[in-house]
């Protein structure tokens, strides 16, 4: 009690490797809950108890009082620390949108909860609205290429996919030249890689 499970939920995400996802801690986050409730009820009954003796709550000092600070100030700490896993996770959600897209890969996927997977596709989606109205693709390149094409090996059979309004036969180890903008999705998701000079 009194942030120890809070502390264990910051230490075991800080001490996971930067910028990769731990599986969500569902069971330890609902104990910490848990726990914020029962300082809650422990705060408003020592709160109620100092009001019905008739007492000033912001000027009575006594051990009721005391509890009560003790008992709010756990349940501020315990709420910084569920804020600071819940942010620091959904950073790095963010963050995968721009490292490999739209679509999550199933290893990933199966670490976040069910309201983190929520997150990934609205973000996603609001950031497909905003692409769309600009008419700008910003995932594609963070550095400006200087050839707009590039060539690619297919490592798995794709079948024909419509690129650049052609229809294309990605076949398993085929080499093509496409549009950066058009390879990249592939790319990101395993499906493609980049053959440099």
């Amino acid at each position: 009690m009194y942030g120890r499970k809070a502390c264990q939920l910051v230490k075991e995400f800080a001490s996971g490797e930067k910028g990769q996802l731990a599986p969500f801690n569902s069971d330890l986050f609902e104990q910490v809950i848990a726990e914020c409730s029962q300082h809650h009820l422990e705060f408003k009954s020592l709160i109620r108890k100092t009001q019905e003796e008739g007492l000033d709550v912001q000027t009575a000092r006594n051990a009721d009082q005391y509890g009560a600070l003790s008992h709010h100030l756990a349940l501020v700490r315990n709420k910084r620390c569920l804020m600071a896993y819940v942010y620091n996770r959904a950073e790095i959600i963010q963050s995968l949108l721009w490292k490999i897209g739209h679509v999550l890969p199933q290893e990933i996927e199966e670490k976040l909860c069910h309201s983190e997977k929520e997150y990934f596709k609205k973000h996603s989606a609001a950031l497909k609205s905003y692409m769309s109205k600009e008419l700008v693709e910003l995932t594609v390149d963070m550095v400006p290429p200087k050839d707009p094409y590039v060539k690619v090996r297919v490592l798995d059979d794709l079948g024909i996919v419509v690129c650049d309004d052609k229809a294309n036969n990605f076949a398993r180890y085929s080499i093509h030249s496409l549009k950066r903008t058009d390879a990249e999705q592939f790319i990101s998701r395993g499906l493609m890689e980049e053959l440099i000079g």
